[in-house]
C-alpha cells in the first residue's frame, strides 16, 4: 500500500492506494477543487484514477468539497455516526463560500461493524473507529501495520477537562486497535506513544 499526502492550506488529505484502487481520507475547504486537483497532479495521481472519498469528519476543511468531488465520479463512504453531521456541515460555510450540500442518495452508507468487510473488498486490510474528542462524528481508519488516519483528534494534553476523557478514551480505544503511527489532520506524522 502507498500513502500519498496530496494536501494544502495546513490540511493534510491521503491517497491510499492499493493495486487499482485509490482512497482518498479528507478533502478541502468548498471551491478549492483546483488546489486538491494540482497537488494530485504534482504526485502522479489523476482525480479520475480516485474511486472512493472516506471523511474523518464533517468540518469544512475536512469535508467541504466533498459534493465536488462525488460530481467527478468519486463514491463517497459515510460511516452512520456520522450522517447527521452532514447537515450540520452547511451551518460553518460563510454565505460567500461556493459550498455545495452533500447528499446521500448516492452515497454508500456504512455500519463501523460492516465498514472493515468492505475495505476488504478494495483490497485494504483496515478498521474504522469512531474517535469523538474533536466532534462526536469523528472517525479513524487504522490499517494493520498501526498506521492510523486520525483527522483532528486532539492529544488529551491539549484539550480542557469538558472533553478530556471522551479525547482520552478515544485514544485508548487506537492504542487497543493497534494504532502506532498517526497520520493527522494538521501537522507531520507522528509515532503513538
Amino acid at each position: 500500500m502507498n500513502i500519498v499526502n496530496v494536501g494544502y492550506d495546513s490540511t493534510n488529505y491521503y491517497v491510499l492506494e492499493v493495486q487499482h484502487m485509490r482512497l482518498l481520507i479528507d478533502v478541502g475547504w468548498p471551491g478549492t477543487l483546483p488546489k486538491l486537483q494540482a497537488n494530485l497532479k504534482r504526485k502522479g495521481i489523476a482525480l479520475a484514477d480516485i474511486q472512493y472519498l472516506l471523511v474523518t469528519h464533517y468540518h469544512p476543511d475536512h469535508a467541504g468539497l466533498a459534493q465536488e468531488i462525488k460530481a467527478t465520479g468519486v463514491r463517497l463512504l459515510v460511516l452512520e455516526p456520522q450522517i447527521s453531521a452532514i447537515p450540520i456541515l452547511k451551518t460553518f460555510m460563510k454565505p460567500t463560500m461556493p459550498y455545495r450540500e452533500i447528499t446521500l442518495h448516492d452515497t454508500i452508507v456504512l455500519t463501523i461493524a460492516d465498514s472493515a468487510t468492505f475495505l476488504g473488498k478494495l483490497g485494504i486490510a483496515g478498521t474504522i473507529i469512531s474517535t469523538p474528542g474533536h466532534s462526536d462524528d469523528s472517525i479513524s481508519l487504522i490499517l494493520p501495520d498501526g498506521t492510523a488516519f486520525t483527522g483532528d483528534l486532539p492529544r488529551p494534553n491539549s484539550v480542557d477537562e469538558t472533553t478530556y476523557e471522551i479525547v482520552t478514551n478515544s485514544w485508548n480505544t487506537l492504542r487497543a486497535v493497534g494504532a502506532m503511527m498517526i497520520y493527522p489532520g494538521h501537522g507531520p506524522i507522528y509515532p503513538l506513544i
